[in-house]
């Protein structure tokens, strides 16, 4: 497993286990996350902000169907439970760059 895949991995075992500083910890002070609504989280403090309240009631885990890698880049498909009655299918787009998540962008 490559550099790039291993920190996604990371931050979706700490999505799963609902570590939210494990799982702000993986991203770059700068990030941004583009969610499928088209919003936009820019910053740690604001994904923290974003996610505390999912990440205290535990209701997030997320499933990998199927995974690509290519360049800085890691997309996952994905079953997200806990964000809607029912599982939702998404493509998550993910750019790791000195060692964090930089990117992240929801499709689906």
């Amino acid at each position: 497993m490559n550099e790039h895949v291993t920190i996604v991995e990371g931050q979706r075992d700490a999505d799963n286990t609902h570590g939210l500083e494990a799982f702000v910890n993986t991203c770059a002070v700068d990030a941004r996350i583009h969610r499928r609504d088209g919003s936009q989280i820019t910053g740690r403090e604001a994904l923290r902000d974003a996610y505390v309240d999912q990440f205290s009631e535990g209701r997030c885990r997320a499933e990998i169907i199927n995974r690509m890698e290519e360049g800085d880049w890691v997309i996952d498909h994905e079953t997200a439970h806990g964000l809607a009655d029912e599982p939702v299918r998404v493509l998550v787009a993910y750019r790791v760059r000195a060692g964090l998540i930089d990117r992240v962008h929801f499709f689906g």
